[in-house]
């Protein structure tokens, strides 16, 4: 099979395209502001508030991640295409991660990920017709004493058989937490603490002044 070129010239963002993200969106982002000495440290809160609000981080809206964030788009490329938790295309509603880490491997966790296929009728990387599923593997998801483990969205899984699979699926509640999630997106800016006053020692070789200090 011969590769494709590719015409790197062309643009991948229509310049005349609408704005992907709300002024809700955008102030959200900017009450990370104050929290780092430079905006470019706000990537990542950025690109989780993006991917909640939209679902995936299109390549319209890492444009205008970039420009809120005075960077160049490729810094936001970067950064999306380094870790797996970002998508640049719609996903389903519910992402099924299914560990494939040696534990996992070892108690049946390559049966549990075939299983999901067959139940769901899609291939890793695939997404249900409905919209409702989207199924991924990653290498480990620090479950091990629970293997195998798979999440669905943040929940997990443990110990899940083959045989567990078609239950799963038909809980309409496979994803809901059974713990409360942090509120670092939502709680409010803390007011910036005064500065404190730095009091300046200078060295001596004294031992009765080193004392006193």
């Amino acid at each position: 099979m011969p590769w494709k070129a590719l015409n790197r010239l062309d643009p991948v963002v229509d310049p005349a395209a609408a704005p992907v993200l709300s002024e809700a969106v955008r102030e959200k982002i900017r009450s990370f502001f104050p929290r780092y000495e430079t905006r470019r440290a706000a990537l990542l809160p950025a690109l989780h508030i993006v991917q909640n609000a939209l679902g995936h981080v299109s390549w319209q809206a890492m444009a205008e991640i970039a420009d809120l964030l005075e960077i160049p788009p490729a810094q936001v490329m970067d950064t999306v295409s380094f870790y797996t938790h970002f998508w640049t295309h719609p996903k389903g509603r519910k992402v099924i991660t299914v560990c494939r880490s040696i534990s996992c491997e070892v108690l049946g966790g390559a049966e549990v990920l075939e299983e999901l296929k067959r139940r769901l009728g899609i291939d890793e990387h695939g997404t249900t017709a409905d919209g409702q599923y989207s199924l991924v593997t990653e290498e480990c998801l620090a479950g091990c004493d629970h293997a195998p483990c798979m999440l669905i969205n943040e929940k997990l899984h443990k110990g899940v058989r083959p045989g567990d699979v078609a239950r799963i699926l038909a809980d309409p509640h496979n994803d809901r937490l059974e713990v409360t999630r942090s509120d670092l997106y939502d709680a409010p800016v803390p007011a910036a603490a005064p500065a404190a006053v730095e009091t300046v020692i200078e060295s001596t070789s004294d031992v009765r002044e080193m004392r006193e200090s």
